[in-house]
């Protein structure tokens, strides 16, 4: 039998190659000297993937080519800092970014050529998120149209033009009508192109609210026909709640594992006389802690750029309005260069969801993130050292997949270690542990080797010495259940033949 290397990951160092190209690991000069509190197994690590304006991508004019190129590298760091789901912006203000019948393709995407196929960008990135181990979830922003200038670059293919009875303008930007039951449907079709043509694994809904309360919206119409008598802010609040309800039965009744989720205001509502002004329920409208106490939403993820008493107390406000679902608090990482946050702001903030076991953390945005700002990254290799699972959605699917079998491991012509497992052909991932014993705790973050993984084979780079493990796989399926470990094979990591 071939000995193994010794697999001690610090963070992934190659990049995953082409299409039905298999992980490969670099962890030769891996160490791990942080005393950072012990790192969960199971957490949500997400980061906004600004589209709009082109903010985080796609920066580059040129050709689909170096567009594309340009993402790998966002994608590549991404799995180096071991992030597990990108909110990948799919539709900003009346564009997208997929093949879509309803809304023109962003103008950010350079056309294609004489002879040249059409790049469809939610494609690409669905497939290398994929690669990387990585859930992609369509981030899509939901009532806003943009200013004036914007909706005629648009021409007649703004749904101002096609659709006027379905928007209105306030304050120089137009809007799709929250009152306006057909606006939902509008709106369900758009979500519906993208469950039903990409394998995404969740949508996520911005701006799915009012916009604000500088003005009033021109909504007289619609709630003298639809109001029936109610309070008009408790009308608008059930519109949002109408569609949130239509559009998670309908993803639903398609794809059960898609997660519905939504980028709430930070603030849900004030507490005992502070933080009101700005709240998600109170201001635009948006009763978010109710669509998860009616089922209707799988996971928020709420804006909470704020610090201090504006910050903890909310964090623990949402978490009781989640009613045992995932809620991941968004940490304003972009507040260190607009209002000079320190990092030390950012750091206790992820320190509070850890203590609080609240499901994760996620961040605003990617290019926030890998600039390094105020030397996030170093905290970054501290906090997510190790590749960490997804929540398991049980209120959606409790049945556990069955085991992988038939784990083999060797070296490989090209000098990798390899392991390969017989796998399931249903929608399904892989997750890899090392123990030092025959006894794996699949609770314990500092076992797991890789997540994610949608092939039945793995490559590591490691270094030669003579410490022995066992190695274990188990399967995620599409809701996050876990199987049980597969039996294990045990290795001596030294290229001597034992």
């Amino acid at each position: 039998m071939y000995a193994i290397f010794l697999f001690f990951i610090f963070f992934f160092t190659c990049p995953a190659n082409s299409a039905g190209a298999t992980n490969a690991i670099d962890a030769t000069h891996a160490t791990d000297t942080t005393n950072a509190t012990d790192i969960p197994a199971t957490e949500v690590r997400a980061v906004w993937l600004t589209t709009n304006y082109g903010l985080d991508w796609p920066r580059n004019r040129t050709s689909h080519e170096a567009q594309k190129q340009e993402l790998i590298e966002i994608l590549d760091n991404l799995q180096k800092f071991h992030f597990n789901t990108v909110m990948f912006q799919v539709r900003a203000r009346g564009e997208v970014l997929y093949r879509s019948v309803l809304e023109p393709m962003s103008s950010l995407i350079i056309p294609a050529g004489p002879g040249q196929p059409p790049f469809d960008p939610l494609a690409f990135a669905i497939e290398e998120c994929h690669k990387r181990g990585m859930e992609i979830h369509a981030w899509m922003v939901t009532y806003p149209l943009g200013a004036e200038r914007h909706v005629r670059s648009l021409g007649q293919r703004s749904i101002t033009r096609k659709e006027p009875s379905l928007t209105k303008r306030f304050q120089g930007e137009w809007f799709l009508d929250p009152g306006n039951p057909r606006t939902d449907d509008y709106l369900i079709a758009l979500v519906m192109e993208v469950v039903e043509n990409y394998d995404v694994d969740g949508i996520h809904f911005d701006y799915i609210r009012y916009p604000d309360n500088r003005g009033r919206f021109p909504d007289d119409g619609m709630y003298r026909l639809h109001g029936k008598g109610m309070a008009r802010a408790d009308w608008r609040r059930r519109n949002i709640t109408r569609f949130v309800t239509k559009v998670y039965d309908r993803v639903k009744e398609t794809k059960p594992w898609v997660q519905v989720s939504s980028a709430p205001l930070g603030r849900y509502r004030a507490l005992n006389g502070v933080g009101g002004g700005w709240t998600a329920l109170e201001t635009v409208f948006q009763d978010a802690g109710h669509w998860m106490r009616i089922g209707k939403h799988d996971a928020l993820y709420p804006m909470m750029y704020y610090k201090d008493q504006l910050f903890y107390p909310f964090v623990d406000d949402w978490v009781a309005q989640g009613n045992g679902r995932i809620v991941v608090p968004g940490l304003g990482v972009y507040q260190m260069i607009e209002l000079g946050w320190p990092l030390q702001d950012i750091v206790n903030q992820m320190d509070h969801t850890r203590e609080k076991e609240v499901h994760g953390q996620a961040y605003f945005r990617v290019d926030n993130v890998l600039a390094n700002t105020k030397g996030i990254l170093k905290e970054l290799e501290k906090y997510y050292r190790r590749p960490a699972k997804l929540p398991p959605l049980k209120w959606l699917s409790d049945s556990i997949p069955e085991k992988p079998g038939d784990l083999r491991a060797e070296r490989n012509g090209e000098g990798l270690f390899e392991l390969a497992w017989e796998g399931s052909d249903e929608r399904v991932t892989y997750n890899i542990y090392r123990s030092e014993t025959d006894s794996l705790n699949t609770d314990d973050g500092d076992q797991l080797i890789a997540t994610g993984l949608r092939q039945t084979i793995f490559h590591m780079v490691v270094p030669d010495n003579d410490q022995a493990y066992y190695y274990y796989i188990t399967t995620s399926d599409s809701f996050h259940n876990e199987s049980e470990p597969c039996i294990p094979a045990f290795f001596y990591h030294s290229e001597t033949v034992k």
